[in-house]
């Protein structure tokens, strides 16, 4: 197995050239503290409104993440440049998108995937897919992950390979996320006190709006993370530093991955990526069963109470 260690002006990260390396990679990545500030907030944001869908919203998610991060490792040097010389701008733009997924929120809006008993309006897998995207822009802007990605590509023979490996980092980077979700559903959270229906009224002039406690709470983390992506764009972007506690986070961090990585060496290429499928394959069958698409005469039911609530915050 290749086995290479890039390293930035700012800091380094470990990766590889098999489906196993590139997987760790992915969650040595997102565990970089410039990747997670970004990725974690923007996955709660979206979580709050699609928490009976949680699988199928990270999938979605996911997908935004993909975007920008599979083209730089298929070698599209575009992005790349895009991405190193534009943070400004990126910033820029994607806080006040931000921010009006905030105001779209706080005004009622929802960011939820369609379910089996509503109308889909198209509003919410656009939101999460938008967040996802965000999330992958905005942490593929950090050295650690960028440096990973481009590096992918330089140690890949053919399109295939690229691809594979490049879905391999993607995958890696929400893997945590998608344990998050299997625990969500295991433990069920959605059922928790936390998360029991309230509404909130608020006043601006002649506006008044009432809407639902989880609409708050996303509306809120949005507007943070736009007004921080707003400040981040006056400094050029964010940047990962390789001293002090970062620094340290992120030799640990490699340090773990050398470990993992190493006792992974005593499987099979093809049997990591088998099993990789297969783990994918599973998640987007719950992900699916989670919209009804395949059991769609016993869901209905299943989300007649927040489809009410929201109907009831509305009026």
């Amino acid at each position: 197995k290749t086995m290479m260690l890039a390293v930035g002006s700012d800091t380094s990260i470990f990766f590889g050239g098999s489906v196993a390396a590139a997987t760790i990679a992915g969650m040595i990545a997102l565990f970089a503290p410039c990747c997670v500030s970004v990725m974690l907030p923007a996955y709660f944001a979206a979580s709050f409104q699609n928490r009976r869908l949680l699988m199928a919203m990270t999938f979605l998610f996911a997908a935004g993440i993909a975007t920008v991060i599979v083209p730089i490792a298929l070698g599209a040097s575009l992005v790349r440049r895009v991405l190193v010389d534009g943070h400004g701008v990126i910033y820029s733009i994607g806080g006040v998108i931000l921010l009006l997924l905030a105001a779209f929120t706080l005004s009622g809006g929802q960011m939820r995937l369609p379910s089996p008993s509503a109308r889909p309006t198209g509003r919410g897998p656009v939101g999460v897919y938008a967040l996802g995207l965000f999330s992958g822009v905005a942490s593929s802007c950090c050295a650690p992950v960028l440096i990973g990605v481009i590096a992918l590509s330089g140690v890949t023979n053919s399109f295939l390979q690229a691809l594979g490996l490049g879905s391999a980092y993607v995958f890696g980077m929400v893997a945590p996320l998608l344990v998050i979700s299997l625990l969500w559903d295991h433990f069920d959270w959605k059922s928790s006190p936390v998360f029991r229906r309230r509404s909130v009224t608020w006043r601006l002039g002649k506006i008044t709006r009432t809407i639902s406690g989880t609409n708050l709470a996303s509306g809120i983390l949005l507007a943070l993370m736009g007004g921080w992506a707003l400040l981040v764009s006056t400094q050029g972007g964010m940047r990962a530093s390789s001293t002090g506690w970062q620094g340290r986070m992120l030799l640990w961090l490699q340090r773990q991955g050398r470990s993992a990585s190493d006792v992974l060496d005593n499987f099979p290429g093809w049997s990591i990526a088998v099993g990789l499928i297969v783990i994918v394959a599973i998640l987007a069958r719950l992900a699916v069963r989670q919209i009804g698409w395949l059991e769609p005469s016993t869901q209905p039911d299943k989300f007649t109470d927040e489809k009410d609530t929201d109907r009831e915050y509305q009026k």
